[in-house]
């Protein structure tokens, strides 16, 4: 199995405007793979910019906040490059895209490193940020997974929250679990189906 850092990355079309999306990038070789799905403005900007940041961040709720309609993070301008970071990184990775695999689901980009840069410390680990990341991994995947799969997870990764959320990651958990509450209710609805 491949190792894949959990990461935040930011993509600019040609306009310059900002995409924010959590994408697991995949270690290859001494760069790594952004392997975005189609339909995607991930995709689609890196077709016209080839290049990407990834950030390193242990805010929860930009995880939670990408898949629940709240992509409006604060960004920095990196001198020499079109793609900003996000400004709550505490360290990112300038990648350019030097080949593509190409997919008609997932088209692998190997990027090199061309610049990193660390902002702030990293503290520790926490067990509610890891739930928080694990809850937003599932909701991206709702519509693939059958009710008692979704219940079990959830049933599990609060109790990490119970015990060890400070307000940050309370607050991100709240926000993706009205997605996974709004996607059951709709699953139950007579006449919808819900894939395995």
């Amino acid at each position: 199995m491949p190792y894949i850092r959990e990461s935040i990355i930011t993509t600019v079309d040609k306009a310059g405007r900002v995409h924010i999306a959590p994408i697991g990038i995949i270690a290859k070789d001494d760069g790594w793979i952004i392997a975005p799905f189609r339909p995607s403005a991930t995709l689609d900007n890196l077709s016209q910019v080839p290049f990407a940041v990834a950030n390193y961040t242990d805010d929860a709720r930009i995880f939670a906040g990408c898949l629940t309609g709240r992509k409006d993070w604060p960004t920095v301008p990196l001198d020499g490059f079109a793609v900003p970071r996000l400004e709550a990184t505490l360290a990112h990775s300038v990648l350019e895209v030097v080949s593509i695999d190409d997919d008609a689901v997932r088209p692998r980009h190997f990027c090199r490193v061309v610049a990193e840069e660390t902002h702030a410390p990293f503290t520790g680990f926490n067990r509610a940020k890891a739930a928080v990341l694990e809850l937003a991994i599932l909701v991206s995947r709702l519509g693939m997974l059958p009710p008692e799969k979704i219940d079990a997870e959830i049933a599990y990764l609060t109790i990490a929250i119970d015990k060890t959320a400070g307000p940050h990651e309370q607050e991100a958990w709240d926000w993706l679990m009205e997605r996974v509450t709004d996607h059951l209710a709709n699953a139950a609805a007579p006449g919808t189906e819900v894939r395995p």
